[in-house]
């Protein structure tokens, strides 16, 4: 899917686990976004992508053949009554800041997981008491943006870097709750709609 002349959202595979990685590791190594201690390995995270492919879409924004940043939806609960719901996530590299990347990844993950018939997205996001030099409130202003509402905050729950950090659940409703509702399309998907 083009999403303007330059960068393009694609569906993510295993084999991109190490340009991935490379986004992903500095959140682990200097910043609370995350509450992973440690950088997992390459196959850990291939292996990760690979699982989520299995039901839900993990996309790509990539330019020239450079990736940019990567989304990806997880089960927000493993039980059946759930399955219309999913938890996002959102990674731009942190030295690409203001181009909308983390837009274009937000929209095209939306419109994928619409076509699925997934009706809420879920962010679970760290929250600090005060802004410090390993988290901000940018990630709860950026899913704001995006349409989404704030549903609960749970204090001091985080501890990363001799701090503790609270956690926020945002949500977006995406589609029409019905009491006959269709089931969602769980498949593997090959394309970004």
């Amino acid at each position: 899917m083009k999403t303007n002349t330059s960068i393009t959202i694609r569906m993510a595979n295993p084999a991109d686990a190490q340009a991935l990685l490379n986004i992903y590791a500095p959140y682990v190594i200097n910043t609370a976004i995350t509450f992973e201690y440690a950088v997992p390995s390459v196959e850990e995270f291939a292996s990760r992508i690979a699982h989520t492919l299995e039901k839900y879409p993990y996309l790509i924004a990539e330019e020239g053949g450079n990736i940019l940043g990567y989304a990806y939806a997880s089960p927000f609960h493993d039980r059946p009554a759930y399955d219309w719901a999913v938890e996002t996530s959102i990674y731009v590299d942190q030295n690409i800041k203001h181009r909308g990347i983390g837009r274009k990844l937000h929209d095209a993950l939306e419109s994928t997981l619409r076509e699925q018939g997934i009706l809420n997205m879920n962010a679970c996001i760290a929250y600090p008491p005060e802004e410090d030099e390993h988290l901000d409130k940018n990630s709860v202003e950026f899913h704001a943006h995006m349409g989404y509402r704030l549903v609960g905050e749970f204090y001091k729950c985080g501890y990363k870097f001799n701090r503790w950090y609270n956690m926020v659940w945002m949500e977006k409703l995406i589609g029409e709750h019905l009491s006959d509702q269709k089931p969602p399309k769980f498949n593997r998907l090959t394309k970004v709609s």
